[in-house]
């Protein structure tokens, strides 16, 4: 199966993505919500069509599953991850063993699930049923972000994340088209973690 199998998770009412919850935007729109200073709240797991890649993504995709459906016992949250790891249902490109899947299971247990997960800082937010194309949605990420000319590296990085999710190669010079500054400005600002983490989207194109 090439497609995610989503209706595995919809049929049993699993939560993958969901908004902020006490986080204020500060422009609410038709097609979603502004947030100047960012918000770590917003969790989207399997919007775009990149597949889990490692051990550690396989672990934070399944912290914030059990996270975000904390009513899931032990013994569900072990299903849904095995259903996961198998690569017929579309979400991995890796393989893991019965033994890895388990492994991480008991890791993610012994962590604090009432802590939000670690998760990227996003200032833009579009809803499910915005009417938006992946273009229109990066026109206005960089009308957005593009208003403070200096190009943070949170900045950088949600760019690369739409970027990404428009199924495009992410480059220095097309993060700069989105944010409406010079080359120059992207490579003074971008971080070390952060070309890293261009160079796994990259590899998911």
């Amino acid at each position: 199966m090439s497609h995610r199998n989503l209706a595995y998770l919809n049929s049993r009412r699993i939560i993958y993505r969901r908004n902020p919850t006490t986080d204020i935007p500060t422009e609410t729109y038709k097609w979603g919500w502004f947030y100047e200073k960012g918000t770590y709240q917003c969790y989207e797991l399997f919007r775009s069509k990149a597949k889990i890649t490692s051990y550690k993504s396989f672990k934070w995709h399944i912290l914030v599953l059990w996270y975000l459906n904390e009513d899931m016992n032990t013994h569900e949250i072990t299903a849904l991850a095995r259903f996961i790891s198998d690569k017929q249902n579309g979400f991995i490109s890796i393989s893991l063993t019965d033994i890895a899947v388990q492994n991480i299971i008991n890791e993610v247990y012994k962590l604090d699930l009432e802590t939000p997960p670690k998760n990227k800082l996003r200032k833009i937010i579009f809803k499910d049923m915005s009417g938006l194309d992946k273009i229109q949605k990066l026109k206005i990420v960089g009308k957005f972000i593009g208003r403070i000319k200096k190009a943070k590296a949170e900045d950088i990085q949600e760019a690369m994340l739409y970027i990404h999710d428009a199924n495009k190669k992410i480059t220095i010079n097309s993060i700069a088209d989105v944010l409406k500054v010079s080359s120059r400005t992207i490579y003074r600002n971008i971080t070390s973690d952060i070309r890293k983490e261009k160079t796994l989207l990259n590899e998911e194109v």
